[in-house]
């Protein structure tokens, strides 16, 4: 009986489960009628378990149309059941990976800045330093000279190389957040890298897709059918307890009692002097 009972609250808790899953994705793919999605997703839910109860306990003692409609019915209802999993999967995955774009984008957005920036520092440090060597290349009196008619252009240089390394510090602060925010992303995300290098010997971002779909059909494949055939199974375990009892109660032995000798009134027993006869007794009681 407690297997039974486990059989039975496995059963309803997985298809609880995916019946959840699946009305979220049929709101997903409905979203203006939230509200009707979700009572005929959870009435079609309880609908599937009860025929799919009744259709064991009742297969051959019903007729075929009915017969084979319900268990049309449960198979279809189940696609749908997997159907909309599927959906709220992959609405996840394509949820997490929106917000992976968008912070990859904002981060490459701030990573070309800062490499501009850099170019520019890299530039007005060559620049500098040529002018450093044209003066050093210079007598004397010619690099006093040189080095007066550079003044602007040092000082528009050294204003530059300060521009830009005040810049990439700015920049580099405000790409923080989002260095960290997609590393936590890229964390997330590292499971299924392992699986799709692993499946198809590469993790780019195309086969991470495959493998992400790969694994939400195996996810379906097991989820609303395992509740299914978990149902049927308790179903099978219970017609099992009442059968055996049957053959328990069959094979006792009814004993009948008689009773009647217990009902029967004892009877007197007959004594001696029932047995002198009457006219001696009188004789003896009159003396």
């Amino acid at each position: 009986m407690t297997f039974s009972i486990l059989l039975f609250s496995t059963a309803i808790a997985l298809s609880g489960v995916a019946a959840y899953y699946s009305i979220i994705g049929l709101v997903t793919l409905f979203p203006s009628a939230a509200l009707p999605i979700i009572v005929m997703g959870a009435t079609l839910e309880a609908a599937k378990l009860v025929s799919a109860s009744w259709l064991y306990r009742n297969w051959k003692n019903i007729e075929a149309l009915v017969k084979y409609y319900l268990a049309f019915a449960v198979v279809v209802l189940s696609f749908i059941t997997s159907m909309g999993i599927f959906g709220f999967l992959s609405k996840a995955h394509i949820e997490q990976s929106v917000v992976s774009g968008q912070v990859s984008i904002e981060l490459k957005i701030i990573e070309d800045q800062i490499k501009s920036e850099e170019r520019k520092l890299s530039n007005a440090q060559r620049s500098l330093s040529a002018l450093d060597r044209l003066v050093d290349d210079s007598s004397v009196d010619s690099a006093v000279k040189i080095r007066n008619q550079q003044k602007r252009d040092r000082a528009d240089l050294d204003n530059q190389i300060n521009s830009s390394i005040a810049s990439i510090k700015e920049l580099n602060e405000k790409a923080s957040p989002f260095r960290i925010e997609y590393q936590k992303l890229s964390a997330e995300i590292g499971p299924i890298k392992y699986i799709a290098d692993l499946v198809y010997g590469e993790s780019d971002q195309k086969t991470i897709e495959k493998a992400v779909r790969a694994v939400i059909i195996l996810l379906v494949v097991v989820f609303d059918p395992l509740a299914i055939v978990l149902l049927i199974a308790a179903n099978k375990e219970v017609k099992n307890r009442q059968q055996n009892k049957e053959i328990v109660y069959s094979d006792v032995n009814v004993v009948e009692i008689d009773n009647t000798q217990f009902n029967d009134k004892p009877k007197k027993k007959r004594t001696k002097a029932a047995e002198i006869p009457e006219e001696i007794l009188q004789k003896v009681f009159k003396k």
